[in-house]
C-alpha cells in the first residue's frame, strides 16, 4: 500500500500541480482547501502532511499547533509562499518537519516528501523508541546505545531524549522542551535545558553528536551523522 499524503492547499491550479505530482510518484493524495473542513479529519491514516498556510477558514499554522497540542505525530510539510525566516522558524517552533517555500521546483518537493517517508523516525516495538543507534524504553525508563545500556542518566535527560525521539529529525523548541521535561517546581529555564542536554551529549558517548542544536530554535535528534559532520 502507498503512503497516504493529506495536502491542504487552496489555490485550485497549484494544488492540482501538486496533487498530480505526488500521484505520479505513487501517493495517495487526499486533497483539501479549506482549513476548516482539514481540521475536522483524522490525521491517523496519513504517512505525511503538505500544509500551506495561507488558507481559508482556519489558518495553516494554527492547524499546526492544534495538531501537534493534541499529540499527533504525523510529519507535517509547510508549502508556503511565505519567505521571511520569521515565519519559517515560527513554523518549525510549531512542529513543523521542513518548509519549502513557493515558488518551487516539482523534483525538490518530491525529495523532500521521499525524504521524510523514508527517514528512520520511530521505529515503535516493545515500548521502545528507536532511532538509529538509540534505543530509549520509555516504559522501563532505559536508554540504549547500540545494546549497551547507559548508566547514570538522571529522568529529565530521560524525559528530554524520549521527546526528541518521538519525532526524529524535527526541531524542538527549547520553550517547548522546559515546559514538557523540566520540573515546572524548579523554575527551569532554557538555559538549564542546555545543561541537561549538555549533560545528556556526554553520557551518551559518541552517539550524543545525534542530538543536534538547531540554532535559533531548539535541538532535534537524527538517526544519523551528515557526511562531513
Amino acid at each position: 500500500m502507498s503512503d497516504r499524503i493529506l495536502l491542504v492547499e487552496d489555490d485550485a491550479a497549484l494544488g492540482k500541480q501538486v496533487a498530480e505530482i505526488l500521484a505520479r510518484e505513487g501517493f495517495g493524495v487526499t486533497w483539501l482547501k479549506d482549513g476548516d473542513e482539514a481540521s475536522r479529519v483524522d490525521l491517523a491514516p496519513f504517512s505525511l502532511v503538505v500544509l500551506d498556510l495561507m488558507l481559508p477558514g482556519t489558518y495553516g499554522l494554527d492547524l499546526l499547533k492544534r495538531w501537534r497540542a493534541k499529540g499527533t505525530e504525523v510529519p507535517v510539510l509547510v508549502l508556503s509562499a511565505r519567505q521571511d525566516t520569521s515565519d519559517k522558524v515560527r513554523a518549525l517552533k510549531l512542529g513543523a518537519d521542513d518548509y519549502v517555500t513557493k515558488p518551487f521546483y516539482p523534483d525538490e518537493l518530491v525529495a523532500r516528501v521521499v525524504a521524510r517517508l523514508r527517514r528512520p523516525d520511530i521505529r515503535r516495538g516493545d515500548g521502545a523508541l528507536r532511532v538509529g543507534p538509540l534505543e530509549v524504553d520509555v516504559e522501563g525508563r532505559v536508554v540504549r546505545v547500540d545494546g549497551v545500556e547507559v548508566p547514570e542518566l538522571t529522568k529529565v535527560e530521560l524525559d528530554i531524549l524520549a521527546a526528541l525521539a518521538k519525532r526524529p529529525g524535527s526541531a524542538f523548541s527549547r520553550r517547548a522542551l522546559v515546559e514538557s521535561c523540566l520540573d515546572p517546581g524548579k523554575m527551569g529555564t532554557e538555559r538549564t535545558l542546555d545543561v541537561h542536554v549538555s549533560r545528556l551529549r556526554k553520557k551518551l558517548g559518541d552517539a550524543g553528536a545525534l542530538v543536534q542544536t538547531v540554532w535559533g530554535i531548539g535541538y532535534k535528534l537524527v538517526a544519523e551523522l551528515a557526511e562531513g559532520s
